[in-house]
């Protein structure tokens, strides 16, 4: 999937620092040629929740917001990150008192 193609699903507007973010995220996200597409998926599967994937702005990675002040709409979305997680083998990172994860590749 071209780069900037990639940034506007995600709901971005693309720009050089975007795609090169995109880049580095993209570098330091192991096996990512092999989850590209499920992270597309799982960015669509989250919007109903009010869940999303985006580019971190701290980090080079791509993080999993699940932004629903429903508490049943946010237990879904938990568990589908959790589904994609164990079916695609992804490893992801969750922040300690948040409901943001990362991305952090493959998991071999």
């Amino acid at each position: 999937m071209q780069k900037e193609a990639m940034l506007t699903q995600l709901g971005y507007a693309p720009n050089d620092a975007l795609v090169q973010q995109l880049q580095r995220i993209e570098k330091n996200t192991v096996g990512y040629e092999k989850i590209q597409k499920h992270i597309m998926d799982l960015h669509d599967h989250l919007k109903v929740d009010d869940s999303y994937v985006a580019l971190s702005n701290s980090n080079d990675f791509f993080k999993i917001k699940v932004d629903s002040p429903n508490p049943e709409m946010a237990q879904e979305a938990h568990e589908k990150i959790k589904h994609f997680s164990d079916k695609y083998k992804v490893k992801i990172n969750k922040l300690e008192n948040k409901n943001t994860y990362y991305i952090v590749g493959f998991d071999q």
